[in-house]
């Protein structure tokens, strides 16, 4: 289902959403940003998804938002408001989505590139991945929520160290400050990535609302403790542990049923 350079296809329980505009690098419109939200949900809403794979079409992943849209806004005193406006919302479906998301990265990654991977739960890259954060070349400003993305994954001297700089990090730097979950040869990412995604699929998905929802409180200061009480007993109302259970007493993979 095409939409404004981004596509989502759909393989067993895994719903792949690729940016798709190679002989860009990816980079991401201002349309692009806006769009993204609307397509998220419908694989959001269907329970036969179980999994959400984010990647780029060609040798890149996303090289950062289309600069052409940055200086266009209506707003002369602040002509990026739209487009950031759209990024913000953007970003904020990816980290809403209900189930487990997995960035698929080769290649550049840059700027909104990094916003975009950052907000997946997972990254998985190959040794072609290069990673940016480059505001400060071009005077921008870069929001709060994702600054503090950065936080989270790489911690405030390596966040400062990409935005004052701008410098690129290959990929062997990128697993070893955090940026990066995991590190695959370029001939076995993809395999790699569908083999992860089937793991997933197999394993509760109310275990991993659970999980998603208890994260963030925990990142976001929120109380944890009343996140997490109602899912002690849904659990259990709705299937997952009985099932858990009664598939390790007979040896066999679980069937969970759950689907929100």
């Amino acid at each position: 289902m095409p939409t404004t350079d981004l596509t989502l296809t759909r393989t067993g329980h895994t719903a792949v959403l690729t940016i798709d505009r190679p002989e860009k690098r990816n980079a991401m419109t201002a349309a692009m940003w806006a769009a993204l939200p609307d397509l998220l949900a419908e694989p959001a809403a269907d329970p036969d998804v179980r999994v959400l794979v984010v990647t780029g079409a060609g040798p890149s992943f996303c090289a950062g938002a289309d600069i052409s849209d940055l200086l266009g806004g209506a707003d002369p005193a602040d002509p990026m408001a739209d487009v950031r406006r759209h990024n913000l919302a953007a970003q904020s479906a990816l980290r809403a989505f209900p189930k487990p998301t997995v960035a698929l990265i080769r290649g550049h990654c840059i700027g909104g590139g990094v916003e975009i991977a950052a907000s997946c739960d997972l990254r998985f890259a190959d040794t072609t991945a290069v990673f940016g954060v480059t505001p400060a070349k071009v005077g921008i400003v870069y929001p709060p929520v994702s600054t503090g993305a950065l936080v989270d994954l790489v911690g405030p001297a390596t966040t400062k160290y990409l935005l004052f700089s701008g410098e690129l990090i290959d990929a062997d730097t990128a697993l070893r400050t955090g940026l990066v979950d995991r590190l695959v040869d370029p001939d076995a990412l993809e395999e790699e990535v569908r083999r992860f995604a089937d793991v997933l699929a197999a394993r509760s998905g109310l275990t991993q609302r659970a999980t998603k929802e208890v994260v963030a409180a925990l990142t976001g200061g929120d109380d944890a403790e009343a996140v997490v009480a109602p899912w002690y007993r849904r659990t259990i109302a709705e299937g997952e542990l009985p099932e858990g259970v009664a598939a390790f007493a007979e040896r066999r993979p679980p069937r969970f049923r759950w689907s929100g």
